[in-house]
């Protein structure tokens, strides 16, 4: 494992998961379903885990952005319950995916849940004003994108405290599934997930692919940033966090590269206790800081 401070896509779950979402895990509880927006009518939900301990003090909150491409996927696969018995509240959210909507569809959903969360904090003991983001793969290009977009005017904030993006495209102007070249033509292009987002393919809209895509939206007021990418993926180039982190360290935000020596596009070295306590601490230094 290699660790670097210079301070798609995407698996399927299973249709067995999709009927049967997994239990929360020792030391957590959970609510699932919560509605917290009906875009056009499409209901978006909350599954909600919090310790199973009662806490005299409000919870900081971790949102999981799932991944799939922005295409599959569900909040029932939820990589960050682990977050709920050490404290968090942990809301893993769905969003519109692209059968149902296209860009700026999936990030609007994704502000709308910390909305959701910061109106409705008080209900469920959580704090307002400590609200994480994390996602894998498209789920950390959308939390990506939660720490350093700008959501425009709102009565109440979007804005995070803490982002942990796992794997998530940042460019999608140089994503290869995007790009034209020797083993790629332009029909295979205008099938990617990426144009599939967009509404077409990225060369046709730059303009709307650097809107979505977090390495053109950093700014000096950006949240920490846990970048984690494994060294032999192949979906998600591990160039994309790199120059991610560069471009957040060029703006003089707080940022950790971690790389996961060996791995691929996810799989069983994200659930390492060696991942899992690298977050955890950056939650814990981000969100639970006092003062």
């Amino acid at each position: 494992m290699i660790l670097i401070s210079f301070g798609l896509l995407f698996s399927l779950p299973s249709t067995a998961q999709e009927k049967k979402p997994p239990l929360p895990p020792e030391g957590a509880t959970i609510q699932r379903d919560i509605i917290y927006a009906t875009p056009d009518g499409t209901e978006l939900g909350i599954d909600l885990y919090l310790p199973a301990t009662k806490s005299e003090d409000l919870l900081p909150v971790v949102i999981w952005v799932h991944g799939g491409g922005w295409k599959n996927g569900s909040k029932n696969n939820c990589k960050a319950a682990f977050l709920a018995p050490n404290g968090f509240a942990v809301a893993s959210i769905n969003y519109r995916l692209t059968d149902v909507a296209q860009w700026p569809a999936q990030i609007n959903d994704c502000y709308a849940a910390v909305r959701w969360l910061r109106q409705n904090a008080e209900l469920y003991g959580l704090n307002p004003d400590r609200i994480g983001a994390f996602g894998s793969s498209a789920g950390g290009h959308l939390a990506a994108l939660m720490g350093t977009r700008n959501a425009g005017a709102e009565s109440v904030s979007s804005r995070v405290q803490a982002v942990c993006d796992w794997f998530g495209p940042a460019d999608l102007l140089t994503m290869p599934p995007n790009v034209i070249s020797e083993n790629r033509t332009y029909e295979e292009v205008s099938r990617s997930n990426g144009a599939l987002l967009l509404g077409e393919t990225v060369m046709d809209v730059p303009d709307l692919a650097k809107n979505a895509s977090a390495l053109y939206q950093t700014s000096s007021d950006d949240p920490p940033f846990l970048i984690m990418h494994g060294s032999e993926d192949h979906a998600v180039p591990l160039a994309q966090s790199i120059r991610f982190y560069a471009a957040l360290k060029e703006v003089g935000v707080d940022a950790k590269l971690y790389v996961v020596e060996g791995a691929g596009h996810g799989g069983s070295e994200f659930k390492s206790p060696e991942v899992e306590s690298e977050v955890l601490a950056f939650f814990e230094r981000t969100l639970k800081r006092r003062g």
